[in-house]
């Protein structure tokens, strides 16, 4: 029996499956994406209250909600066997980084698994998303020093370690300070911005999208913050502007 779930008072029609309880069923040929501009722009100027950020082995981030779920906040990360319980006017996105499977999830209790949830008693609509999940050799540690899209080749020093497949990156920005992008493999391109001036989302999530701002697609970047630095590839796809987070996100190495 089909159904329709507005995920977002006055956005676009997400139309999903009905899930009985216990069972989870996926729609992937019709997936209507919400937009997180909006979002993102009110988490900027409203207080949050702190909560764990950083899961253990990250497997998937909370990109969306709506209402009030219990267990799970935007731009979470969450580790295989998290809860997430959702009363029947509530809604949650969840992009999985292995997988690329990004999830649109209404009502009922959500069992984060490592690959794609499991839903008891709600709605989910599954559709691809950009990233390199294929070529990922995720391990706890890689999953807790980067954003989910590690390449295997990255072995030799000054490679990229990651790939971007948004030109717009979200850089995790915990503990602030300084944040320095310089391109690689092109001299002139450089970025230095003063996180202490600038809106973070969540207090420590700096988007690009939100600031206008964008990489070149196709380029090798070295960002730094403090002591911490990663080497990455923009893909030659990519294009500016929001997009799933999953394929933006940028985490660096906690400081040794």
């Amino acid at each position: 029996m089909t159904a329709q779930s507005r995920v977002i008072g006055g956005r676009p029609t997400l139309h999903t499956l009905a899930v009985p309880a216990g069972q989870t069923r996926s729609a992937s040929k019709r997936f209507v994406a919400r937009p997180v501009g909006a979002l993102l722009a009110l988490a900027a100027v409203q207080h949050v209250s702190p909560s764990p950020l950083r899961a253990e082995t990250l497997v998937a981030v909370v990109e969306d909600v709506r209402g009030a779920p219990a267990g799970a906040e935007f731009m979470d990360y969450l580790a295989p066997g998290k809860v997430i319980r959702l009363g029947p006017a509530d809604a949650i996105v969840l992009s999985y980084v292995r997988s690329c499977v990004r999830e649109t999830i209404a009502a009922g209790t959500v069992t984060v698994g490592t690959q794609i949830s499991t839903v008891d008693g709600g709605t989910v609509e599954r559709a691809k998303v950009a990233c390199d999940g294929g070529r990922l050799h995720l391990t706890p540690e890689q999953a807790n020093t980067a954003g989910g899209t590690v390449l295997r080749e990255a072995r030799q020093p000054g490679a990229p370690q990651l790939m971007l497949h948004g030109a717009s990156p979200v850089i995790d920005a915990e503990g602030g300070g300084t944040l320095r992008i310089e391109r690689l493999d092109r001299q002139g391109e450089r970025i230095e911005v003063n996180l202490s001036t600038e809106p973070l989302l969540r207090g420590r999530f700096y988007d690009f999208a939100r600031q206008g701002r964008h990489l070149t697609a196709g380029g090798v970047y070295r960002a730094s913050l403090g002591r911490r630095q990663i080497v990455f590839r923009v893909a030659l796809a990519a294009k500016p502007g929001n997009g799933p987070i999953v394929g933006r996100l940028l985490r660096f190495p906690r400081a040794g």
